[in-house]
C-alpha cells in the first residue's frame, strides 16, 4: 500500500473518501469502493503505529456471505489456505463442575451444497491479505495518524490528524473501533449497556485433530467458545465475569491451566496455551446514527455487540458492503458522495439489521448467562426443539452463514457492485 509523505497541508490535497481505521472495516470498505470505482482518490489513516496489527494473535470466524465478498474482491485467494472450515457446530447448556455435558444442538456445516457456513481465519492473515489488496488498488495509507479534529468546508471536511498533517475529504469513513472518537466528534450519541463479562481470547494447541468441530457450552458466568484452527489448534472465547477474567489474567499459569482444562475438558488430549491470554470488556453499544456530517460509521464504530453469536465482524462486513454500495452508485450517477441523502441511504439499510442483531445477542446473554434452575429447563427445551424443527435449524444456518436480516449488498452475494 503506497505509505503517505511529507505534508498533507496544501488546500489541493482532496480525496473523495478517507477512511479512518486499517482493521479489517475500513480497509475492506476502502478496497471495496477502489475496486468498484478506481478514479475515486482513497486514503486510509491508521492511529497505529507500524506493523502492529503483525502481532495480533486472533482469530475470527469469517461467515459466507463474507467470504464471498473477500472472494469478489480478490483477497480470498491470499487467506484460503489459511482457513479452517467449521465442519460441525454444537451447543451444550451445563454448569462448570458437570461431568457430563448433553450435545442440545448441532449443525452441519453447510450454508449452501459445497460450502461451509463460516470459516476460523487468523486475524493476521486477514488483514494482510486486505492490505496487499488495497496497496494493488494504489490506495495511499497514512500509519500512526488519529483523527484529531474535524472542520467543516463547502462540499467537504477538513481533517486534522496527530501527526501535524490535515487532509480535506468529501467522505470521511469512521471505522476506528468501538470507543470511536470520530463518532463524538460528529455528534452522533450512543445508546449502551455494560454486560460486567469480559471475554478471555487465546489460541491453544492441543494432541488430537478436531475435524473442524466447533462448539459453545453455556457455562453460567457466560459462554465459552471453542473454535478450530489449523494444524490442532482452537481459538477460545471465554466469558467470565470481568473480576474473574481479570484475576485469570493476572494471575499464575498454573491456575489459568486448570481452570481453562476444566472447561476445554481433555477430549482433545493434553492442551497448551499458545499465546498470552487477553480479556476484552463486554457490552452493547448501538450509534444512534451511522452517519452526519459528511461521516459515515462502520463496524465496531457504528455498534459493539456480544460475541455470543459470533457475529460481530461480519456485521461489520455488512457495513463496508453497503457503503461502498452506496457511495460508488452516488458516484456513477454524478451525485456527491458526502451528502447527507446518500449517507441516508445507508444508515437506513443498515440500522434495522444492527438493532436487530444487538437485541438477540443482548437476549441470548441474558438468558445463557446464569444459573436459574427454570431458566435451564427453557434453555433447554428450547435448544431440543430447534434440533428437531428443520425450519429453524436452517434460519439459524442463514443467520451464521451472514444471509438473512434484510436485502443483502450485491458483495455478500459474490455479485460486483
Amino acid at each position: 500500500m503506497a505509505q503517505a509523505s511529507g505534508t498533507l497541508d496544501a488546500p489541493s490535497q482532496l480525496f473523495d473518501v478517507m477512511v479512518a481505521g486499517a482493521g479489517y472495516v475500513g480497509l475492506s470498505t476502502a478496497v471495496a469502493i477502489a475496486d468498484a470505482a478506481p478514479e475515486l482518490r482513497l486514503l486510509v489513516v491508521d492511529a497505529a503505529p507500524q506493523g502492529v496489527w503483525r502481532r495480533d494473535g486472533r482469530a475470527s470466524a469469517v461467515a459466507a456471505a463474507a467470504t464471498a465478498m473477500l472472494e469478489r474482491l480478490g483477497v480470498w485467494a491470499a487467506i484460503e489456505g489459511q482457513a479452517e472450515a467449521i465442519t460441525e457446530m454444537i451447543v451444550t447448556d451445563s454448569r462448570t463442575a458437570d461431568v457430563v455435558r448433553p450435545v442440545f444442538l448441532t449443525f452441519g456445516d453447510r450454508a449452501s451444497p459445497g460450502e461451509p457456513f463460516a470459516r476460523m481465519v487468523p486475524n493476521v492473515a486477514l488483514n494482510g491479505a486486505l492490505r496487499a489488496r488495497a496497496e494493488a488498488l494504489g490506495i495511499t495509507l497514512r500509519q500512526g495518524a488519529a483523527v484529531t479534529g474535524i472542520e467543516e468546508e463547502t462540499a467537504a471536511l477538513r481533517v486534522r490528524l496527530s501527526d501535524g498533517a490535515a487532509v480535506r475529504t468529501r467522505l470521511l469513513v469512521a471505522a476506528d473501533g468501538v470507543k470511536s472518537r470520530i463518532r463524538a466528534m460528529a455528534g452522533i450519541g450512543t445508546v449502551e449497556k455494560s454486560y460486567g463479562q469480559s471475554a478471555i481470547v487465546c489460541t491453544v494447541k492441543h494432541e488430537r485433530p478436531h475435524g473442524g468441530r466447533a462448539e459453545e457450552h453455556f457455562l453460567p458466568a457466560g459462554p465459552f467458545a471453542i473454535l478450530p484452527l489449523k494444524n490442532n489448534r482452537s481459538s477460545l472465547v471465554w466469558t467470565e465475569s470481568t473480576r474473574d477474567a481479570e484475576r485469570l489474567i493476572a494471575g499464575d499459569d498454573f491456575l489459568f491451566a486448570v481452570e481453562l482444562e476444566r472447561r476445554f475438558g481433555r477430549k482433545l488430549g493434553a492442551i497448551e496455551v499458545e499465546d498470552a491470554p487477553r480479556a476484552f470488556p463486554l457490552g452493547l453499544l448501538v450509534a444512534r446514527d451511522f452517519a452526519n456530517g459528511r461521516v459515515a460509521l462502520a463496524g465496531d464504530a457504528a455498534h459493539g455487540i456480544h460475541p455470543i453469536a459470533g457475529q460481530g465482524l461480519n456485521l461489520g462486513f455488512k457495513d463496508a458492503a453497503a457503503l461502498a454500495e452506496v457511495v460508488v452508485e452516488a458516484a456513477r450517477l454524478g451525485r456527491d458522495i458526502g451528502a447527507a441523502d446518500t449517507l441516508d441511504a445507508y444508515a437506513r439499510w443498515r440500522r434495522f439489521d444492527t438493532v436487530r442483531m444487538g437485541a438477540t445477542t443482548d437476549v441470548l446473554n441474558r438468558l445463557f448467562s446464569n444459573d436459574s434452575f427454570a431458566l435451564r429447563a427453557i434453555r433447554s427445551f428450547g435448544l431440543s426443539l430447534v434440533d428437531r424443527a428443520p425450519p429453524l435449524k436452517n434460519w439459524f444456518i442463514a443467520e451464521a452463514a451472514g444471509r438473512s436480516g434484510g436485502p443483502s449488498p450485491r458483495l455478500l452475494r459474490g455479485e460486483p457492485i
